[in-house]
């Protein structure tokens, strides 16, 4: 047998082994196997389903029930000012909270006054003068916060005022003393717990970002 013969046996042999190598790793396609599908195809056979995108914005509905007025009011915010979060909010208004109280129970407001409306500033300050005038004067100490509540919200469309309304259980420590600095009220040792429900006003969408009291009540 010539030379030529034994190599072409030899590529012959080769290739059918590379041939069956590769059947044996990729597969072939037999029996159940299913053929390929067209795009046009795969888009024909998709389910027939509508795709809702969005639902309750959960920074709403964590505080107030979706679909109230206050829900609504909210809303209306978020779309006068898009960057407005109802839970940084919150816990804003409970530093304000703090704030607020201690600089009225201490008899100063200077430091809060771009934080008060300007009749709650004036009712704030009439309340402080009339102590002064008794000789009256207050030792208080600030403990915490037990409750931060969302209570109300109300938007006008026409003004682009917001106002949040919210529910605080404050507990600190307070003792009246008179001008011969006499406990005539309170207790050093006693922590006392009180309701108050703050409404807060701003411009949405203004520069200014500090929303102002505006209502006190319990």
């Amino acid at each position: 047998m010539s030379s030529s013969i034994i190599q072409l046996l030899v590529l012959a042999g080769i290739a059918v082994f590379l041939i069956l190598r590769l059947r044996s790793v990729l597969g072939t396609r037999e029996g159940f196997e299913k053929p390929p599908v067209s795009v046009s195809e795969g888009q024909k056979r998709r389910p027939e389903f509508d795709v809702i995108e969005g639902g309750p914005d959960l920074d709403i509905t964590d505080h107030v029930e979706d679909g109230t007025s206050s829900a609504k009011a909210l809303a209306a915010m978020k779309m006068a000012e898009p960057g407005f979060m109802v839970g940084s909010f919150l816990e804003g208004s409970r530093g304000a909270y703090e704030m607020i109280l201690m600089a009225f129970e201490n008899g100063d407001l200077s430091d809060v006054e771009e934080f008060l409306g300007e009749e709650l500033l004036e009712a704030f300050q009439g309340v402080i003068d009339d102590r002064n005038e008794k000789g009256l004067s207050i030792q208080a100490e600030f403990v915490g916060v037990g409750e931060v509540a969302l209570h109300n919200a109300e938007f006008d469309r026409d003004t682009g005022e917001g106002e949040v309304t919210v529910r605080f259980m404050g507990e600190l420590t307070s003792v009246v003393t008179n001008a011969e600095g006499k406990v005539v009220e309170g207790d050093p040792t006693e922590i006392k717990r009180q309701k108050d429900i703050w409404t807060f006003a701003r411009i949405m969408g203004a520069d200014d970002p500090n929303w102002q009291l505006v209502a006190t009540g319990e």
